[in-house]
């Protein structure tokens, strides 16, 4: 797997049996926003509508929401998830993270339902929000580990 640059838009998926949750980021990587939601199936048709964004879009890097039980063990979903991300990986060339995104479409959901949105509109739009919130938390871990290692860069040379 390539280097993780440090500039450029991040994809974002949330990979449902049915639906696929799309987000990307502004070239700084300060803002995550939503794209429209995929089709999970057919598979040979995600895969391709994926790379034409990541080449249209000029995606430098992809990242995978990976459900882990909340004991944070790989459980069925995750395993389903995880070949995801190796199939697509075949497909494209930027690299892939996959991040822990526990509890994500809950907090989805519970935010669509406090903005008032109707529990049958609900269903078009937690997958985007479930990617808008993995996105922003990977994008945030980004920030923070690069602030850590350059407090640590400081406490070296002093």
């Amino acid at each position: 797997m390539s280097e993780i640059p440090s500039r450029g838009r991040i994809l974002a998926l949330d990979v449902g049996g049915k639906r696929i949750g799309v987000a990307m980021s502004d070239p700084d990587r300060i803002i995550a926003s939503g794209q429209q939601t995929l089709d999970a199936q057919p598979a040979k048709t995600v895969f391709m509508r994926i790379k034409h964004i990541v080449e249209q879009e000029e995606i430098t890097q992809i990242v995978i929401g990976l459900p882990l039980t909340l004991r944070g063990e790989v459980g069925p979903q995750a395993e389903i998830v995880q070949t995801f991300g190796r199939e697509l990986a075949k497909r494209v060339a930027v690299p892939i993270a996959l991040y822990d995104e526990r509890l994500t479409s809950v907090a989805a959901e519970r935010s669509l339902e406090a903005m008032g949105v109707k529990k049958s509109k609900r269903r078009d739009h937690v997958d985007e929000l479930a990617a808008i919130l993995i996105l922003q938390a990977y994008m945030d871990s980004l920030r923070s580990a690069k602030a850590w290692a350059e407090r640590e860069e400081q406490n070296g040379e002093r």
